[in-house]
């Protein structure tokens, strides 16, 4: 177990992530997400058991005594390293494969002016 004991009011969970516990479950617009025992009847939801349930991220500062719980990841979040083909132009022009460099370490940058 993470934490012990960690609840936050449901409708303040609502709130801040969109999230609202329901008899069906926890809900954010079309989209719910079956909870175990149903709605909480005393309004607090357990972080835990959240974090679990949406595949939230749940870290702790243990030097501030602070927790912090991440975005859902909605099925989004990477399940391997492997890097999908890429070919780019090089300085010059010419299509480069990143798949070349496989079974060298390779560092990516990438920039954006927004």
């Amino acid at each position: 177990m993470l934490v012990e004991d960690l609840a936050v009011a449901a409708d303040d969970f609502a709130a801040r992530t969109g999230w609202e516990a329901k008899p069906e479950g926890l809900c954010k617009g079309a989209v719910c997400v079956p909870m175990p025992g149903g709605t909480p009847r005393d309004g607090q939801l357990s972080v835990e058991v959240v974090a679990e349930l949406l595949r939230m991220p749940l870290v702790r500062d243990e030097e501030h005594h602070l927790w912090a719980l991440g975005p859902e990841s909605g099925g989004r979040a990477l399940t391997t390293a492997v890097v999908p083909e890429i070919t780019l132009p090089d300085r010059d022009g010419v299509p480069f494969a990143l798949s070349s460099l496989r079974g060298q370490k390779v560092l990516l940058v990438a920039w954006a002016s927004w």
